[in-house]
C-alpha cells in the first residue's frame, strides 16, 4: 500500500541518538493504559490464541477518507502525514476514546523505514474529527521527526519506568506498565520483523491497513481493507465486527464534519468526537430500541386484591413461617428455637383489622403509615394492613440512630403510626419529636401476632385492633380499599446529596406488573418457599413479601442469630427446605461464610443491590448446585423494574462461570423494561456497543417520584427523548394517569456488549483522579474480588487529615487466611495481593494502603456500610512486625523483646549507628542515644515503611524510648486510636494548657497605657531588652532598634555560658546578616540566659538590672520547630512569655512587643472567615478559632502566648503583639536565611528540576519591613491604642509565583503535578540525606497542602501605625532577583543557566556565612 505514507527518517548513524531518547522519555512519561472493554476475563498470565478477521470498508467511507486526507493536505502541500492512513488513525483513536473514555490514547505505528513508532495521541470529548486529524498528524511527524530504533525506545522507556518505579518503592518485574495495547499499522510499511517488535502479551490487538489492489489510495474510489488480528481469549468475532462498523460511523461523520466546515457553517455538537453517533445499524440490532412499546396499561391486579383472593382460595394454606427463640422451660437461663406458623386466612384477618383499625382512626388514602418494625410475621402484618387501608407504607428500622430515625420522620410526615411489639420501644428522642412535630392520626403502639393467630394493637383492656378484629365480618371489600396502576403503596428512603434522604413515592403497578413474566421465565409458583433476609427497612424487603403473597407461596423468617452466625444460615435454609430467596451481595458472602450445608432444594437466588461477583456465585453454587443465580440490576427508584442477567446452576452447566466474566453484568431488562445506555455528552444519544455512557432505565414500572421533591424528581424521572410520547388514553382503568414513557437517570456508568447485555462499570461519582489518572473503584473492587485468600473487599478514596486522596481497599481475609498464626500481621497477604493487582491492573490504580477486617460494617439494610469504615490508621487487624527484619546478632538484648519491639530496635541501630558493644534497653531514651530532630525524621518514616502505619511526625518527641514507641506503634496497628500515652496529643490540650496558666498572669492595680518617657522623647536613652537577637529577624529588630533610638541600650539575652560569649554571638549573628556596626559595641549588652528556664535563666544580678533599668521589650525569642510538639515547646515559648511579663510587672511596669507568627491562626476557622471577610481577618479577632484545630506544636505554643498576653492586656499591662508569616530578606542587601522553608523548597526543586503546581497564596514580607513594624510598635504611643499588629503583604505572591521565578532566572524547573512530585521528592529526599528539603521533609511531605492554606488577614492597624512614617512592603516578586542572587553568592543555591529570560542581579557585598533559623535566645 505504497500510497499510504508515513514520514520516516534513518535511525542509522543518528549522532543525536541520546538527545532523542531523551525527548521520547519526556514524551512517553506517565502514559494511561488503555482499559479496553473485552468479552471474556483477562487470566494471569495472559494467553494468547490470535486470530484474524478481515473487513472491506465501503465505498463511501473510502471516499470519505480520500476527501478528508486530500482536504489536510491542501493545507500543507509539503506534509506527508495528510494520508489516508492518518485519517484512519484519527478515526480509530476516536473509537479508543469513545470505548475507555482516555483522553491520553497511546497506540503503536508504523513508519516507511519498517521502524515502528509510538504515538501518544491527545483526544477531548469537545473536539472535531479534524482537530483530532490535525492533532495525529503533528503527532505523526514530531515522531518521525525523532525516529529512533523501536527496541532502543522500548529499552530507554522501560528504564525511565523503571526508574519511576523505585523511586515509589514499587519495583516489580512484573509490573512494567504496557506503553500501548493497540498497534495500527500500514501494511506496506510493516514486514514480519516489526511485527515481532512490537507484540507483547500486553498487545490486545493489531490493526493492519492495506489498499486491496494495487491502484493509488489517491484514486477516486480506493477499496481500503483492514486486517484486525486480535486474542480470542478476551475477544469475540462479534465485538470486532461492531468495531469496524463503529469505524465507518465515525467516517461518516467526519465527511459531514468537512462538508460543513467547507461550507462554512458552524459545528454542531454531534460534530463533536464525545457526542458523534457511532451506532451502527449492527449496534441497533444488539440493543434495545427506546422506542418499543412497555405494555404501560397492563396490570395484573393490585398486590392487595390479589393477596385477598389467594387467602379466600386457600385460607388454611401456610403461609408464613417464622423462627423465634424463646425460653427453654426446662433449662434454665437457656433458649431454643421455636417455629410458628400462620395460614393464609390468619395472615389475611390479622391485616383487615389493622386496615380498618387505620381507617378507623383517620389514616386516608395515599396518607404515610411509618412502621417500627423488626424481622418476623407482625411486619408483613403491618405491610399488608397499611396498603389494604389504601394507605402508604413505610418502614423504620430501629437501629437506626433516633437523630436519624426523626430524619425519616421529617421526611415522611406520617399520618399513622405503627410500632411492632418485638421492635422494642421507640427513643424519647423519638417519642418527643413525634408528639411536637407530626400530624399523627392514628398510632398502634404495640402490634403483635400472637400464636394463636389472633392480633392484637396494644396491651391493655382498650385494644382498638382487637375490637377491629372482632367486627370484621364476610365482606372483603369493606377492608381493602380499592387502588390502581398509579396509587402509591410504599415510600422508600435513599440518599440524598445534602445528607437529607429522599423518599421514594412506589406505584401499584410495580409491584405486581412483573410477577407473572417472572412465574414463566423462573418457573416460580405457588409450591416455592422464600426467605426474608433483606434489610426491613430497605426496598428489596418488598420482593421478600410481595413475591409470595403473588404467587401464593410460604414465606419463612430466620432469627437474627440464623443470619448472624457464620454458617448458621446455610443451616436453616435447609432445614426449611427453602427454593427461592432474594439477596444482597454482602448476604449471600454471610450465607457462604464458613457454610459446608448443602442446600439442594434452593432452585433461584435473586440478587440485588450491589456489584455481584463470580466468587459470589461459586460459592454460593457450592452450597446450592441447583441454584439458578439471577442478577439483577435496579435502584429504590426503578422498583421492581429491573434488569436480569441469569447464570445456570451449575449442576446444568457447570462450565458457564469459568468463562465468565469477574463481575457478572447486570444484562438486560425484564419485560417491559429497558436499560438504555445513554451518550453522557451533546444530546444524549443510544451508546454503541463498547462505549461508555450512563444508564437510563426505561419502564412504566418506575416509581412515581420523591415526596415533595419535583426538582429533584424532574431531574432524575425525565420524558423519553428518543420518540413521541405515548397514547395518553387512561380508559376507564381507576387511578391511572395514562400511559407516561420515562426514563429513570441512574447515576451509573456501563456499556452495551455484543449480546446486548449491559456491564456496569462503577458510578459516575466513583470515577477519581489520583496523579492525574482516572481511575475506576468498581475496577479495583472486581479485581480484588477475585483474589482465592479473600472474602469480601470494597474500596474508597480516602482523604488523609492534610486532604491527601489515597485509595485504601478493605479486605476481609478467607476463612482459612484468618485461621493462619504465621501471618497474624496479614503483612504476607497484602504483598501477594499487591502483586496479583499488579498485574491486574495499572500501577496507579493499585490502592496505597490495604486494610484488613474482620468483616466488613453493614447497614440495616444490608449494604456496606462506608462510612463505618475506620480510616487507615484503625484497621482492625493487629499487624506485627517481622521478627526476622535485619540481622541483631552484635545485640542479643533483643531476642528478649516482642516483634514489634525488636523490629523498631533494629530500626534504632541502624540511624543511631549504635556499636556492637552498646546495650539497647526497653526504656533507652533516643535523645539520649544521640538523636536528634533529623533523625527523628528519619525515624517516622522508617516507623511508616516497616510497619505500614501512618505513624504521626510527633511519635519520637512523645514516645521517645522504644517501649513506649513500640507500644504507640501496636496501638496504631490495631483497632484502638492512640491512649494518652501514644504520640498525637489531644489537639485541644494547649487550649487547656491555656486555661490552667492564665491565672500566672499578674495583674496591675490600675491600667498603664502610656510609652515611658525614654521611649518617646527625641533625645530619650531607653533600655530596651531584646530577646531572640541571635535569629534572623532579630539581628534586624536590633538593628532598627538601635537606629530609631541613637542613644538606646539594647539588652540581648543569649544562650551562652558568659557575657562575652553572648556578646560574641549576638555580633556574629549581626554580622552574618550585614547589620553589624563597630559603633554598636558600646550600646549592646548580652545577658546569658534561657528562655526555657525560669525567670528566663537569667542570673540573680542580670534579673534584677533587667528589672529595674529596662524601659520597655521586645520578645521576639521563640524555639521554632515544625516536628516538636507542644509540650517540648512549652517551656521556652510559652513559659518564657510568662516570665516576661513578670520581669515587665516586677519594680515598674515596661510597654512589651510580643513577636507572634500567623501560624496561631491556621485552622480551617480563618481560611474560612479570611475568605469571607473582603478585607481579611481582622486583628481585633479574639483568636477563639484557634481553640481547636492547630496542628503544629509551634502555632499552639504561639496561640497559647498571645491568649496569655490578650488577658495581660485586659489586666492593664500596655502589651502589643506583632503577628507576621513567612520572613523573607531584606530589600537591599538580599540577605535572607536558608533555612528557611521557602528557600527549602526552592532548592529542594531546583534538584528535582521540578516544581509542584500550586497556586495556594503564601504571605511573605522582606525581613526589614518586619522588624520596622515591631519597633514602631515599641516605639510610638498610639501602638498602644491596640492590641495585634499583623504583617501581611497584599501583593498575594502565590507558591507557583516563587517557582515560576525560578524559571524565569534561569532554573530548569518543570511544572509537575503536585502529587507526581511529592512522590518524586519523597524518594529522592529519603536517599539523600543532604537533600534540602530533609530537615522540612515532614512538612513538605505531610502537611504541604494543608499548611499553605493561610487566611487572607486585614492589617488595618499596622498601617495606621506606620502613617507618615513612608514604611511600605516591597513587592515580593521585584525582590526575588536579589534573594536568589544572595542564596547563590552564598552557595546555597547553583547558579542558574546563563540563557536565562532575566540575569540575576550583581550584589555587592561581603558574605559572612549562612543565616540559620531563629534560636529561641
Amino acid at each position: 500500500m505504497d500510497s499510504i505514507m508515513t514520514p520516516a527518517a534513518s535511525t542509522a548513524n543518528l549522532t543525536d541518538l541520546s538527545e532523542r531518547l531523551s525527548r521520547w522519555q519526556e514524551r512517553l512519561r506517565s502514559p494511561t493504559e488503555l482499559q479496553l472493554p473485552t468479552d471474556y476475563p483477562r487470566p494471569i498470565p495472559l494467553n494468547v490464541v490470535e486470530a484474524v478477521e478481515k473487513f472491506e470498508l465501503s465505498a463511501q467511507s473510502s471516499l470519505a477518507i480520500l476527501q478528508l486526507s486530500l482536504s489536510l493536505e491542501q493545507e500543507n502541500e509539503d506534509d506527508h502525514t495528510a494520508s489516508p492512513f492518518t485519517v484512519l488513525l484519527a478515526a480509530f483513536s476516536i473509537l479508543l476514546h469513545r470505548y475507555t473514555a482516555e483522553e491520553d490514547i497511546v497506540v503503536s505505528s508504523s513508519s516507511e523505514s519498517s521502524n515502528p513508532l509510538v504515538l501518544r495521541l491527545d483526544v477531548k470529548p469537545t473536539d472535531s474529527f479534524l482537530d483530532v486529524l490535525r492533532m495525529a498528524q503533528r503527532v505523526s511527524r514530531e515522531a518521525a521527526a525523532d525516529e529512533v530504533p523501536f527496541k532502543a525506545l522500548m529499552t530507554a522507556y522501560l528504564a525511565a519506568a523503571e526508574s519511576s518505579r523505585e523511586q515509589s518503592g514499587e519495583a516489580d518485574a512484573n509490573a512494567a506498565p504496557s506503553l500501548f495495547r493497540v498497534r495500527f499499522f500500514n501494511q506496506t510499511d510493516a514486514d514480519d520483523s516489526t511485527l515481532r517488535q512490537t507484540t507483547t502479551q500486553a498487545t490486545d490487538f493489531t490493526v493492519m491497513v492495506r489498499q486491496k489492489t494495487t491502484e493509488s489510495l489517491r484514486q477516486l474510489h480506493p477499496r481500503i481493507e483492514l486486517q484486525i488480528a486480535y486474542n480470542q481469549v478476551l475477544f469475540t468475532a462479534q465485538r470486532i465486527s461492531h468495531m469496524v462498523a463503529q469505524l465507518q460511523m465515525v467516517l461518516a461523520t467526519a465527511a459531514e464534519t468537512l462538508t460543513q466546515v467547507q461550507a462554512g457553517n458552524a459545528l454542531q455538537s454531534e460534530h463533536q468526537v464525545g457526542s458523534m453517533n457511532i451506532a451502527s445499524d449492527l449496534d441497533l440490532r444488539a440493543v434495545p430500541n427506546p422506542q418499543a412499546d412497555l405494555n404501560w396499561a397492563q396490570f395484573p391486579g393490585s398486590i392487595t386484591s390479589i393477596f385477598a383472593r389467594n387467602a379466600q382460595s386457600h385460607p388454611d394454606k401456610r403461609f408464613v413461617v417464622e423462627s423465634v427463640l424463646r425460653d427453654d422451660p426446662d433449662k434454665p437461663n437457656k433458649q431454643k428455637m421455636v417455629t410458628r406458623s400462620f395460614t393464609y386466612g390468619q395472615i389475611f384477618h390479622a391485616a383487615r383489622a389493622l386496615s380498618r383499625t387505620l381507617r378507623n382512626g383517620g389514616v386516608q388514602r395515599e396518607d404515610v403509615v411509618v412502621v417500627y418494625a423488626y424481622r418476623g410475621v407482625d411486619l408483613v402484618v403491618a405491610i399488608m394492613g397499611v396498603l389494604m387501608a389504601g394507605a402508604t407504607y413505610s418502614v423504620i428500622d430501629p437501629a437506626y440512630p433516633p437523630a436519624r430515625q426523626n430524619v425519616y420522620l421529617s421526611v415522611a410526615q406520617p399520618r399513622g403510626l405503627v410500632v411492632l411489639q418485638h421492635a422494642g420501644e421507640l427513643p424519647n428522642e423519638v417519642r418527643e419529636y413525634i408528639a411536637t412535630e407530626l400530624d399523627v392520626v392514628c398510632t398502634v403502639p404495640a402490634l403483635e401476632l400472637l400464636d394463636n393467630g389472633d392480633l392484637r394493637g396494644q396491651i391493655g383492656d382498650a385494644d382498638p385492633v382487637a375490637a377491629a378484629s372482632a367486627s370484621i365480618g364476610e365482606n372483603v371489600d369493606e377492608d381493602v380499599v380499592e387502588v390502581g396502576h398509579d396509587s402509591i403503596g410504599t415510600l422508600s428512603f435513599t440518599s440524598g446529596s445534602t445528607g437529607i434522604p429522599k423518599g421514594v413515592r412506589g406505584r401499584h403497578f410495580s409491584l405486581t406488573h412483573f410477577y407473572p413474566w417472572m412465574a414463566s421465565e423462573f418457573g416460580i409458583g405457588a409450591d416455592d418457599r422464600f426467605t426474608m433476609l433483606s434489610g426491613i427497612a430497605h426496598d428489596p424487603i418488598q420482593r421478600d413479601v410481595f413475591t409470595p403473597v403473588f404467587f401464593g407461596a410460604e414465606l419463612h423468617i430466620p432469627t437474627s442469630e440464623d443470619i448472624g452466625i457464620p454458617g448458621q444460615l446455610a443451616q436453616w435454609m435447609a432445614t426449611h427446605n427453602v427454593t427461592v430467596t432474594h439477596l444482597t451481595p454482602a448476604m449471600g458472602q454471610l450465607l457462604s461464610a464458613n457454610a459446608t450445608q448443602q442446600i439442594p432444594t434452593l432452585r433461584n437466588a435473586f440478587f440485588v443491590g450491589d456489584l455481584l461477583t463470580k466468587r459470589d456465585c461459586n460459592r454460593l453454587q457450592s452450597l446450592a448446585s441447583n441454584c439458578r443465580i439471577v442478577n439483577m440490576y435496579g435502584t429504590t427508584e426503578t422498583q421492581r423494574a429491573v434488569s436480569y442477567c441469569p447464570i445456570p446452576p451449575h449442576s446444568e452447566n457447570p462450565l458457564f462461570l469459568s468463562t465468565a466474566k469477574d463481575v457478572i453484568p447486570a444484562g438486560r431488562g425484564m419485560k417491559d423494561v429497558q436499560l438504555l445506555v445513554v451518550n453522557r455528552h451533546g444530546n444524549g444519544g443510544m451508546c454503541a456497543v463498547g462505549e461508555v455512557g450512563e444508564i437510563y432505565v426505561r419502564s412504566g414500572g418506575l416509581a412515581e417520584g420523591y415526596l415533595r421533591l419535583p426538582e429533584a424528581t424532574a431531574e432524575k424521572f425525565v420524558p423519553n427523548w428518543f420518540g413521541a410520547a405515548p397514547s395518553d388514553d387512561k380508559g376507564e382503568l381507576p387511578f391511572y394517569k395514562g400511559a407516561r414513557d420515562r426514563m429513570y437517570r441512574t447515576g451509573d456508568l456501563g456499556r452495551y456488549r455484543p449480546d446486548g447485555d449491559v456491564e456496569c462499570i462503577g458510578r459516575i461519582d466513583d470515577q477519581v483522579k489520583i496523579r492525574g489518572f482516572r481511575i475506576e473503584l468498581g475496577e479495583i473492587n472486581n479485581m480484588l474480588s477475585q483474589h482465592p485468600r479473600i472474602r469480601a473487599n470494597v474500596t474508597l478514596v480516602r482523604r488523609d487529615k492534610y486532604e491527601e486522596k489515597t485509595l485504601v481497599a478493605y479486605i476481609v481475609p478467607s476463612e482459612e487466611e484468618q485461621q493462619r498464626t504465621d501471618d497474624a500481621g496479614r503483612q504476607g497477604l497484602i504483598r501477594d495481593i499487591r502483586e496479583y493487582l499488579k498485574q491486574k491492573l495499572p500501577s496507579y490504580a493499585v490502592p496505597a494502603v490495604f486494610v484488613p477486617m474482620k468483616r466488613l460494617p453493614l447497614t440495616p439494610n444490608g449494604k456496606i456500610d462506608k462510612a463505618a469504615l475506620p480510616f487507615p490508621d484503625t484497621p482492625m487487624f493487629r499487624t506485627g512486625a517481622s521478627a526476622d527484619a535485619g540481622t541483631a546478632d552484635s545485640h542479643p538484648e533483643l531476642d528478649n523483646m516482642t516483634a514489634t519491639q525488636r523490629a523498631l530496635g533494629l530500626i534504632w541501630i541502624d540511624l543511631l549507628q549504635l556499636s556492637a558493644g552498646s546495650s539497647l534497653e526497653l526504656d533507652a531514651n533516643f535523645f539520649d542515644l544521640g538523636g536528634h530532630s533529623i533523625l527523628a525524621t528519619r525515624m517516622v518514616f522508617s516507623v511508616r515503611k516497616e510497619f505500614a502505619v501512618d505513624a504521626p511526625l510527633g511519635l519520637v518527641f512523645k514516645c521517645p524510648t522504644l517501649r513506649l514507641m513500640a507500644a504507640a506503634i501496636e496501638s496504631l496497628q490495631s483497632e484502638l486510636q492512640l491512649d494518652d500515652s501514644a504520640p498525637e496529643p489531644s489537639e485541644a490540650s494547649y487550649a487547656a494548657d491555656f486555661d490552667s496558666l492564665v491565672s500566672q498572669v499578674p495583674k496591675l492595680n490600675t491600667a498603664y497605657m502610656a510609652m515611658p518617657p525614654a521611649l518617646v522623647e527625641n533625645d530619650g536613652k531607653p533600655t530596651i531588652l531584646l530577646t531572640g537577637a541571635t535569629g534572623f529577624l532579630g539581628a534586624f529588630v536590633l538593628d532598627e532598634l538601635l537606629r530609631r533610638h541613637p542613644q538606646s541600650t539594647v539588652v540581648c539575652l543569649t544562650r551562652a555560658a558568659s557575657a562575652e560569649a553572648a556578646l560574641a554571638r549576638v555580633r556574629a549573628a549581626a554580622e552574618a546578616n550585614l547589620v553589624w556596626h563597630d559603633s554598636w559595641a558600646d550600646r549592646v549588652r548580652a545577658v546569658p540566659g534561657d528562655l526555657a528556664l525560669p525567670r528566663l535563666g537569667l542570673s540573680d544580678d542580670d534579673w534584677k538590672t533587667c528589672v529595674e533599668k529596662v524601659d520597655a521589650i521586645v520578645h521576639n525569642g521563640a524555639l521554632v520547630h515544625w516536628v516538636y510538639p507542644y509540650e517540648k515547646l512549652r517551656a521556652p515559648n510559652v513559659l518564657s512569655t510568662i516570665e516576661v511579663l513578670h520581669l515587665a510587672h516586677e519594680h515598674h511596669v515596661k510597654p512589651m512587643v510580643f513577636v507572634s507568627s500567623t501560624s496561631a491562626l491556621d485552622t480551617d476557622h480563618y481560611v474560612q472567615l479570611g475568605d469571607s471577610l473582603a478585607s481579611g481577618v481582622r486583628e481585633s479577632d479574639d483568636l477563639e478559632g484557634s481553640r481547636s484545630g492547630l496542628h503544629t506544636g509551634y502555632g499552639q505554643s504561639k496561640w497559647v502566648s498571645e491568649k496569655l498576653l490578650m488577658q495581660a492586656r485586659a489586666n492593664g499591662f500596655p502589651v502589643t503583639i506583632v503577628r507576621p508569616g513567612y520572613v523573607l530578606g531584606h530589600s537591599q542587601t538580599g540577605v535572607t536565611n536558608s533555612d528557611d522553608f521557602i528557600w527549602r523548597l526552592a532548592k529542594g526543586c531546583i534538584e528535582l528540576g521540578q516544581s509542584p503546581v500550586m497556586h495556594n497564596p503564601v504571605n511573605l514580607c522582606p525581613v526589614d519591613y518586619v522588624a520596622r513594624i515591631v519597633v514602631e510598635a515599641v516605639s510610638q504611643p498610639r501602638a498602644l491604642d491596640h492590641v495585634v499588629y499583623h504583617v501581611f503583604n497584599h501583593e498575594h505572591f502565590r507558591f507557583q509565583d516563587l517557582f515560576d521565578m525560578l524559571r524565569v532566572y534561569g532554573y530548569q524547573v518543570r511544572d509537575a503535578e503536585y502529587m507526581q512530585w511529592r512522590s518524586v521528592l519523597m524518594d529522592h529526599t529519603l536517599s539523600n540525606n543532604d537533600s534540602a528539603l530533609f530537615p522540612l521533609l515532614h512538612y513538605v511531605l505531610d502537611d504541604l497542602p494543608t499548611s499553605t492554606k493561610s487566611p487572607d488577614l486585614s492589617d488595618q492597624h499596622t498601617q495606621d501605625l506606620l502613617a507618615d512614617t513612608g514604611v511600605a512592603c516591597t513587592s515580593i516578586k521585584s525582590l526575588m532577583g536579589c534573594y536568589l542572587a544572595y542564596l547563590v553568592k552564598a552557595g546555597f543555591l547553583p547558579a542558574p543557566s546563563s540563557n536565562a529570560e532575566r540575569q540575576l542581579p550583581e550584589l555587592d557585598i561581603e558574605i559572612r556565612g549562612l543565616i540559620s533559623r531563629t534560636s529561641h535566645n
